[in-house]
């Protein structure tokens, strides 16, 4: 084990693979000698050259476009996004080429790209820079949709992403990057897609929360337990494929659940959560499930108002104790 930051295990993640596969190669805005927004392609230009690593022109599309191209011509692509944003400026190549090729060919072509990127709020960036949209992923079929909330995850996730033969849109928050944790040496080190983390067991109410929602997750866990209220903390850690039965069987020990994410309450993926597990365990349930997300308006730029519009670990705790002591 070693401790590294969140985007030092993206980086030693990439790197690993990069000398593990020569088709493994890197392309987006400023990733050569920038190193990419947050430095996670820092300086892997000297080591593999800039035919591996690529910097691109501004335009998300002919990134996306070009990636895509590269992948199903046997290439293993990693295209970065500056922000997730920018996107919709690719929609339709995300959304009706690379979620939709391998179908449309019958199941024949492979296309093992990761489109990656961050997002999210906390550093003042505005309407157009701080979105969380993994649940409009979610939406389209041929896409998988990773959320590493730990370095460790970072890691063990974005080496299952590359070795994928599935497109993987593989969501980074900006505020993460900085957090420190143990990241295991091991090269072949993977973390399976579908499979949910527990990230604190209890018995009275389950918290599902993704990216760093787990984080103040485990904050209001931490308060609830002063209160003699015993969260269980799930991450899920990929939305596509998602874990349900994990989810399913802590409601059914809980008899409670509470969803909460920093994505739009409005359709958010914990809507979607809700109502599979509230179908598998509606029996067991003691109360009526909780989605919690953030204030149906464009993110402000002024922090203060930014935090204003996000649910804060109050919220959570408030929600949990509504559920156990209703």
């Amino acid at each position: 084990m070693g401790k590294l930051s969140y985007a030092q295990a993206i980086r030693q993640t990439i790197a690993q693979e990069m000398r593990r596969d020569e088709k493994v190669f890197v392309m987006g805005e400023d990733v050569e000698k920038l190193g990419g927004v947050y430095g996670c392609t820092r300086d892997l230009y000297k080591e593999f050259g800039t035919d591996r690593v690529r910097n691109t022109p501004i335009s998300e599309s002919a990134i996306i476009g070009s990636a895509l191209g590269a992948a199903c011509c046997g290439m293993r692509p990693i295209a970065e996004l500056m922000y997730w944003d920018f996107a919709f400026v690719a929609a339709d190549q995300i959304f009706n080429q690379v979620a939709k090729t391998r179908y449309v060919f019958g199941g024949n072509a492979k296309i093992p790209l990761v489109i990656r990127g961050q997002q999210g709020t906390g550093r003042g960036n505005a309407a157009t820079h701080s979105q969380s949209l993994e649940s409009i992923f979610m939406h389209i079929p041929g896409i998988k949709v990773a959320c590493p909330s730990t370095p460790a995850e970072a890691a063990g996730l974005l080496r299952t992403a590359i070795r994928e033969d599935n497109p993987v849109c593989f969501f980074e928050h900006k505020v993460l990057y900085a957090s420190k944790g143990e990241v295991p040496d091991d090269p072949e080190f993977m973390i399976p897609f579908g499979k949910a983390d527990i990230k604190r067991s209890g018995t009275d109410v389950t918290i599902v929360a993704n990216l760093l929602y787990v984080q103040r997750a485990l904050e209001a866990a931490e308060e609830l337990a002063k209160q003699g209220i015993e969260a269980e903390v799930i991450d899920p850690r990929t939305l596509v494929p998602f874990d349900y039965d994990t989810v399913a069987e802590s409601v059914k020990k809980t008899g409670r659940l509470i969803v909460v994410h920093e994505a739009h309450q409005n359709n958010g993926w914990g809507a979607q959560v809700v109502s599979q597990v509230s179908q598998m365990v509606f029996p067991y349930l003691d109360a009526a499930p909780v989605h919690i997300g953030t204030k149906a308006c464009p993110l402000p730029f002024n922090t203060i108002l930014e935090q204003a519009a996000l649910p804060g670990v109050a919220d959570i705790v408030s929600a949990c104790r509504a559920a156990v002591h209703r």
